[in-house]
């Protein structure tokens, strides 16, 4: 296989929504996880502040933007696992410049510190927001990628930045391209947690962009052991690999499905605030994850309907850390 356990591992973004449940199975597994969170003034750990497993974790704040700092987090670090990014799509409509400072500049730092340091293993994590809408389905990690906003452009231009410490240095680079993670403490300004925060705090009518377009939808721990088993594995170096589950549901069926589970009878309302600009809508993703899965082995584990349930009942625990009632960006 590979990359052995109890190796010392890097998280960048641990203290984000898939971050957080990364270095809790990498903690699980027996790796040493040094677990780094965006610095700020109010100590704020992100997720990992209510995670069981932060005790057995290094917590260092700082910022990926910052090089020199980079250089630091990576001394005796064997394996990088680089998810820090901005990832809200509509914020990168008004605020561009800082997503290529993070995304392209903070992936620039990352490689070029793990170069230094003699990472022995660089996962670098995409999104299948880089393919844009669908020209064929399922969708292969040779479809055209196609920057249709500028949080994509900015993961296209990581990913290239990525590979290109691959080819010029021979830095153990693999990019990780996860289709639509969901799951315990995802944004709320995500489709999922959107509906089961208003369902639950009571509305009747629930404001919606647009529901035609598909999505290829994966449960959190499902991506985590997709990173896991690409790392594991030599093979993955200096290649790109699609995580998800080979099938395609709608916005809308997926609303109706999170209905189900909590008894509602709530309607859907279109909100224009929340629709994409016309050319930047995405209305296909399906993945082909047949690649990952001939080398890896991997297999997603948990069904749409399972997923959604263990996502309500988490969500419904936990309703008061999120700001149901405005529309997050």
């Amino acid at each position: 296989m590979g990359t052995k356990l109890n190796k010392s591992v890097l998280v960048t973004g641990a203290d984000g929504f898939i971050g957080s449940h990364l270095c809790e199975l990498l903690v699980q597994q027996g790796y040493k996880v040094r677990a780094l969170v965006q610095y700020n003034s109010f100590n704020h750990w992100g997720w990992l502040d209510n995670s069981p497993l932060t005790k057995e974790m290094e917590v260092v704040t700082g910022d990926i933007r910052d090089p020199h700092f980079c250089k630091l987090i990576t001394k005796d670090i064997e394996i990088v696992f680089h998810l820090a990014a901005l990832i809200a799509i509509p914020y990168s409509y008004t605020a561009p410049d800082s997503y290529v400072a993070t995304n392209v500049t903070g992936t620039l730092n990352i490689c070029q510190a793990a170069k230094e340091n003699k990472v022995a293993r660089v996962i670098h994590t995409s999104t299948s927001e880089v393919y844009g809408t669908a020209q064929y389905v399922p969708i292969d990690e040779k479809h055209p990628l196609q920057p249709q906003s500028p949080y994509s452009a900015s993961k296209i231009g990581a990913d290239m930045m990525a590979m290109s410490f691959y080819n010029a240095f021979e830095l153990p680079v693999t990019i990780a391209r996860p289709f639509n993670t969901y799951g315990p403490r995802q944004s709320a300004r995500a489709v999922i947690p959107t509906i089961i925060t208003q369902i639950a705090n009571g509305q009747k009518q629930i404001k919606l962009g647009d529901v035609s377009p598909t999505r290829d939808f994966n449960y959190v721990t499902d991506t985590c052991r997709g990173f896991l088993a690409l790392a594991q594995s030599d093979a993955t170096i200096g290649d790109t690999f699609n995580i998800g589950s080979n099938f395609e549901i709608s916005i809308h069926d997926t609303l109706n499905l999170i209905k189900k589970i909590m008894t509602s009878d709530v309607e859907f309302i279109i909100d224009e605030q929340r629709l994409r600009p016309k050319d930047s809508e995405v209305h296909r993703l399906w993945c082909d994850n047949s690649k990952i899965t001939a080398l890896t082995g991997f297999a997603p584990e948990i069904s749409i309907e399972q997923g959604l349930s263990h996502t309500v009942d988490w969500f419904l625990d936990n309703l008061q850390k999120y700001k149901a009632d405005i529309y997050n960006v």
